[in-house]
């Protein structure tokens, strides 16, 4: 099965505030969950609702699966020191 993937504005305002080699590396990782959205390196975050976070480099990705829509949606990007931080 192949799952859509969305990326969230604000996630792609925080992606394209990043040099270029780290942004091919996180589109390159978040092309792959369309493929298979929970790889080993990914990990469920203990928070209210499932999100899950994939590691790429000094940068994480928080996204959120729906196996009923076949849908992956990226909703936070950034550094790991900063990602975790409430807005």
């Amino acid at each position: 099965m192949v799952y859509q993937v969305t990326i969230l504005p604000s996630a792609l305002r925080a992606l394209q505030r990043l040099d270029r080699p780290a942004r091919e590396r996180i589109l390159a990782k978040i092309a792959h969950l369309s493929d298979n959205p929970r790889p080993a390196q990914s990990k469920l975050l203990k928070v209210g609702e499932p999100y899950y976070r994939l590691r790429v480099g000094d940068y994480r990705v928080i996204y959120k699966i729906d196996d009923e829509f076949l849908v992956v949606l990226v909703v936070r990007i950034g550094h790991r020191k900063e990602i975790y931080r409430r807005r």
